[in-house]
């Protein structure tokens, strides 16, 4: 039949293992894997002595265009993404201007987004206070998933994204049921946080220790639970964003076991670092909720190496450089990691601490694409799109701030070394980014099709 393209000699993770097998690439799409394939190629690509396997769908991910493109971009997120080994990614309502609320600002951001990405991508709809009764014309447009902040969120600007009161939580859960679709939350108590905050701040207690003290581990659970209970109320299904503690897990598989269908992200920056870091970094680890304390860092090392976190995301809050300086109570809390995901995670779980690289490849690709319908992704398999990744596990490097793709060039991992290397993105056929060469070609992201 001929391919397009064919990978050879790598080490493929399937579902059921890991195998030295050829993948034959054609229209897009993996359309053979075979012990070896002979048929003609337009390239082969020699992956010997690399894991191949499917790339990182990023969930959460801020690009903060329109509005705040300054912040950060579609073409410049987009190549960081790819150059981390990330081929697919769906961006939170909030940071760009205005939120993704409803159907008229979901089109501007299809509109501001065309042409534009190196991945695929898609949107989520936001759920504020005001749009319960536009809810379902953003299910119609296809996004795959909603997102609420029960923290507290003050706009800025007009059009910003706002957080829900519990009454808004409850009736946007309800509506969200009747559609049959997920609703991802931030989950810290915000008056608690918010006034610990203010009262650190008036005492003159602005250390980055401080900081993580004003939001404590049980502003996190407290949340956590408030929302499923309210989700075992309305039957509304649920997916937790960036936790960062044992015991908020602790909580969800509870609930779990007691019939809600509730699913758990965790971040790279929650197992790369810790609050103790935060002291010497300063700003730019800033992030809610915050790293947490080494003690506590290494519980929920063995909550993933035990299988209690369904997968992984960035949480990329990119912003410009001036808004991470200062008192850290007054800096943006977000830190920029799109690009440095697949690396650090491989680095610190697989190599080493063991987990196997099947799981691995759950964590940042097959659980995302099931639970949000995304048939063709998240999987090396005859018909998915050919949305690949080849990890050196031999490679090692620095990262240095020349190495960052992002609008601003800054982040929390700069000075790192990492013990893998992402050598090459491959997204729907398409070679997107290469070690040697760098981004390749022109963006050829498209809006992801989700099955609701």
């Amino acid at each position: 039949m001929g391919f397009d393209a064919v990978i050879k000699n790598g080490n493929v993770v399937l579902r059921d293992g890991v195998y030295n097998v050829d993948i034959g690439i054609k229209n897009g799409k993996i359309a053979s894997i075979a012990e070896e394939i002979t048929e003609q190629a337009n390239e082969v690509i020699d992956a010997k002595g690399q894991y191949v396997m499917p790339g990182m769908i990023d969930t959460h991910v801020h690009i903060s265009e329109p509005g705040r493109t300054e912040w950060e971009g579609f073409e410049t997120g987009s190549k960081a993404l790819a150059a981390g080994g990330t081929t697919s990614y769906v961006e939170m309502p909030l940071n760009a201007i205005p939120a993704t609320i409803n159907k008229e600002t979901l089109d501007l951001k299809l509109e501001a987004a065309k042409s534009q990405n190196y991945v695929d991508y898609a949107f989520y709809g936001g759920l504020v206070p005001e749009n319960i009764d536009q809810l379902e014309e953003l299910v119609d447009a296809g996004v795959p998933a909603f997102k609420c902040f029960m923290s507290a969120i003050t706009a800025e600007v007009p059009g910003d994204f706002v957080n829900v009161d519990d009454y808004a939580l409850y009736k946007g859960m309800q509506k969200l049921a009747e559609l049959d679709q997920i609703l991802c939350i931030h989950a810290e108590n915000p008056t608690i946080t918010a006034k610990l905050a203010d009262e650190m701040v008036r005492e003159g207690r602005t250390t980055a220790m401080d900081y993580v003290d004003s939001r404590p581990i049980f502003t996190e659970v407290e949340a956590v639970q408030r929302a499923l209970l309210f989700a075992k109320e309305t039957g509304c299904k649920l997916h937790f964003v960036h936790i960062s503690t044992s015991e908020a897990i602790q909580k969800i598989r509870e609930a779990r076991r007691d019939g809600v269908d509730v699913t758990v992200e965790s971040c790279t920056h929650y197992f790369a670092l810790t609050a103790e870091d935060v002291e010497e970094i300063g700003p730019r680890a800033k992030c809610q909720p915050p790293l947490r304390k080494a003690k506590d860092q290494a519980r929920l090392w063995d909550e993933l190496m035990a299988g209690n976190i369904d997968w992984l995301t960035s949480d990329h809050s990119p912003c410009t450089e001036d808004l991470k300086q200062g008192n850290i109570f007054d800096a943006w809390g977000g830190i920029s990691g799109a690009q440095n995901n697949v690396d650090i995670m491989f680095d610190l779980a697989v190599k080493k601490r063991g987990l196997p690289v099947q799981k691995f490849v759950d964590l940042i690709a097959t659980t995302p694409a099931e639970r949000f319908n995304l048939p063709n992704k998240g999987e090396i398999a005859v018909s998915k799109d050919a949305d690949i990744i080849l990890v050196d596990p031999n490679s090692s490097y620095t990262l240095n701030r020349e190495d960052l793709y992002y609008k601003n060039k800054h982040s929390a991992y700069e000075g790192r070394n990492i013990d893998c290397r992402v050598t090459k993105t491959i997204v729907r056929g398409n070679v997107v980014y290469d070690l040697e060469q760098g981004i390749v070609g022109e963006p050829i992201g498209k809006l992801m099709t989700v099955n609701n």
